[in-house]
């Protein structure tokens, strides 16, 4: 690229570098409402086949039967109260698990006795399915909400722990130096060093809880249960009523997809001060 200047009686050309246009790397700029985008292709595949026959309604029913079925739930007051009975069921259990969680992982991620004896048992119950533990913990707890809150219990603090407990272990030695060089105390390090270093570390093992208290509810409320989103399913099940069903699944989904994209936000306010690929 070559620009003329001209000054008073003197014409000259300076040749330039050519201006080279970068390509962006990384995922792009973040779409609107694009995390609804999955799920609304998902419902229109889900029309278009119940419409044409193709998907048959005895097997799948249409989601306009469902949109009058959940009508028909919510008038009789069936749904909000099912609702209600699982949703306790899911912060009770929830709540435990964060709490047992984080209270493990700053055990065994700040001593090395603690972790010598927490680490490898947690390992343990990493590999076994919190579902295989039921017949176990049915015959200790019976068939009440004690076994059911336990259940989720467990399938939630496993992932809280883990994740709580590697983000610890990878806060930079750098600030371990600079606080005791400052000479903080215990308590003063554990608050300014090592709560925010392990907080990206919560937040993501909080968004596998989320899910991980779902799945267990669903799978709990179906055990001899009086109340609940899961109870409501298996006594559709009972009467052939594919639709309540339905319901019942589209309801667990959107509590699970609600509760992601809530822990999401957090995620995204908690940890502004972090510049990653999707920033």
């Amino acid at each position: 690229m070559t620009v003329t200047t001209t000054l008073p009686g003197v014409r000259t050309a300076v040749k330039t570098a050519p201006v080279v246009r970068r390509r962006r790397l990384g995922p792009g700029k973040p779409i609107k409402f694009g995390a609804a985008i999955g799920p609304v292709l998902l419902l229109v595949v889900w029309s278009i086949g119940s419409a044409t026959g193709w998907i048959d309604q005895r097997v799948l029913s249409a989601p306009w039967t469902v949109v009058t079925t959940t009508g028909e739930l919510i008038s009789d007051g069936r749904l909000q109260s099912n609702l209600w009975t699982s949703s306790q069921r899911a912060l009770v259990g929830l709540g435990l698990g964060i709490v047992l969680g984080v209270v493990l992982a700053l055990i065994s991620g700040l001593s090395r006795l603690g972790e010598a004896i927490l680490d490898g048992p947690i390992q343990i119950k990493r590999a076994i399915p919190s579902l295989a533990l039921l017949p176990l913990l049915i015959l200790w707890l019976g068939i009440g909400e004690s076994m059911k809150v336990v259940t989720i219990l467990l399938g939630v603090f496993v992932p809280i722990y883990i994740h709580t407990h590697n983000g610890l272990r990878t806060i930079d030695s750098k600030y371990v130096e600079l606080a005791q060089t400052v000479g903080l105390s215990q308590r003063e390090f554990i608050r300014r060093v090592v709560l925010p270093g392990a907080l990206p570390g919560f937040l993501l093992g909080l968004r596998f809880a989320v899910t991980g208290a779902w799945l267990s509810l669903v799978v709990v409320e179906q055990i001899n249960a009086t109340s609940g989103i899961g109870y409501m399913m298996e006594l559709a099940r009972t009467y052939g009523q594919t639709d309540i069903i339905i319901v019942g699944l589209v309801l667990y989904g959107a509590l699970g997809l609600l509760s992601d994209g809530a822990v999401r936000l957090i995620q995204r306010r908690a940890l502004t001060w972090r510049r990653t690929l999707a920033s």
